[in-house]
This record gives structure tokens, sequence and C-alpha cells, in this order.
């Protein structure tokens, strides 16, 4: 029986050419089919040949996803594959790479260990957010951000139904336990580390002596409220844009269990991954 992988990779086409043709040639050997988007199929200007199929919508039924790139195209596989099962393999064409499964020179060995199975399964959370009738989906975090030019967010939050807090500021996070290693750690929000379950919320350069990120329960919503008069707020998820919220308006984020799996190497913990990634990076800086 044939196996399917879907490839995404980083935006600069010129940084992963060299390992996609890598994964190509070792895919071909090993009877593996891969799948490229339009976006991908024109990103490489790839052409048809042997065990590709070029310009096809994400294949549900794939059976394995691969990104080269960065914490962001690691992301964009597991939304693709959200609550299928697939697992998303990442090797690190990107700054930090915390999501990914190997670095850039290990790109050989991984690619043979992914095409292999020769890694392990980690379910990760996500958030449902949703506003009126839309819904979205983010691994990561969603973000609230004040618009430029215009005045400081005004912002509330509600837990369960019961205010918390409201808070000026230039914006608001809530992140997952893998998303709290990104923005949310860089407000000084709580790391949690992966296997915790809930929510973190954290704020960006509040203007109050008193504002403190909080760890949420798993069970419940958190909402976002606009008490701005007039400036409305952009909300993104995974740090793309969504929506507005305008003055008086809500956004509702939910925890969502067992929503991507991510492919990891054998016998790595949450801490060996926060120690290389982030104490690598202070020790040189």
């Amino acid at each position: 029986m044939t196996r399917l992988a879907t490839v995404f990779t980083h935006r600069r086409p010129d940084e992963t050419r060299a390992a996609l043709q890598q994964l190509v040639e070792r895919a071909r050997k090993d009877g593996w089919t891969l799948c490229f988007t339009p976006e991908e199929t024109r990103k490489h200007a790839l052409a048809p040949a042997d065990g590709l199929v070029l310009d096809t919508p994400v294949p549900r039924e794939a059976d394995l996803c691969i990104a080269l790139g960065g914490d962001g195209t690691i992301l964009h596989g597991l939304r693709a594959y959200a609550g299928t099962g697939v697992p998303v393999f990442g090797i690190n064409f990107g700054e930090v790479g915390f999501l990914a499964t190997v670095d850039p020179d290990g790109v050989s060995s991984g690619v043979e260990r992914a095409l292999r199975g020769e890694f392990e399964l980690l379910s990760l959370p996500g958030i449902e957010a949703s506003a009126g009738e839309a819904t979205w989906l983010a691994m990561n975090d969603v973000s609230f951000h004040r618009k430029q030019g215009l005045r400081v967010a005004d912002l509330a939050f509600d837990v369960a139904d019961e205010e918390v807090g409201r808070v000026r500021c230039d914006g608001l996070v809530i992140a997952t336990p893998a998303g709290s290693t990104g923005y949310n750690l860089a407000n000084g929000g709580p790391v949690m580390a992966w296997g915790v379950e809930g929510l973190a919320v954290s704020f960006i350069a509040p203007h109050s002596l008193t504002a403190r990120a909080l760890v949420v329960a798993p069970q419940d919503a958190i909402a976002v409220r606009s008490r701005s008069l007039e400036e409305p707020v952009d909300v993104s998820v995974d740090g793309r844009p969504i929506c507005e919220l305008l003055p008086g308006g809500r956004v509702t984020a939910r925890f969502r269990d067992g929503v991507g799996t991510l492919a990891q190497t054998p016998g790595a913990s949450f801490y060996h991954r926060l120690r290389e990634k982030f104490g690598r990076l202070a020790n040189t800086a």
C-alpha cells in the first residue's frame, strides 16, 4: 500500500531546497508518495515526477506531514491535520524551532527517521476561538493587539462567566502549553510544560501595577471583551490576523484537548527542549 506524506515548507524556498531534494529522493526510494498543495508546488516550481502529487488539496488520508521550516510552518501542519491523528514531523529551518523534531544539521537522518516512523507521538491541545458564528483554531495562541496609532486597548476578560480583570494595555495573549514558550513567554507569562492542561493569559505592555498573568483551568471558557468606546482591536490566531474586536464586542476562547499530533525524538522531554532552545539562545546573546 502506498504511503502518503504531505510536505509544507518555509516561506523562503532557497533555504529548504537541498533538504526537499533529499526528502524527494529518500521518499521515492522507500516507496512513499509526497503531496504538495498548489502553494508549495508554485513555491518550488515542481514538475510532475514519479512519487509526487502536485497542486492537490491537503489530503486528509495522509500517513504523515513533514514540515521543513520553523514553528510557523509546523503550526500550519498541526492546524491542517487537527483532529486527524496525522503526526507532524518538523525539521527546523526557523529561528528557534521549539516544536521541531530535528535541527538542520540532522536533515538526512531526520528524513530517514520520519519515513521509517522512528518517532514518538505527543498529543497537543489547542484553542477554539469564536466570535458570533465564526470559529478558528489556534495551536499556540490567540492574541489581541491595539491598532497602531490608536489609543491603548481597554480589555476586560471573564473566566467561567466571572469578570476577572480589566486592563488598559497594548494587548492580551491566551496561550496553550505549547504556545506558552512563544508570545506569552515574551510577555513574562508562565511557561507551562507539555502535558499541563489549561491556558495562560498574559498582557502586552499593561498600563497597570497590578496586572498579573493567570493560568486558567481547562474546563473554564475565557471571554475577552473590548471596553473601548471607539478603538477596535486586532485579533490573531498563531500570528495570523483573523478579525477585529469592535468596541463592546467579545471573543471567546476554549481549551480543546487532543487537537494536534506532534512527532518527537524518542526519549526527548519538554525540559530538555526548553534548555536546548532557550538556554542556548541566552548563552550566545
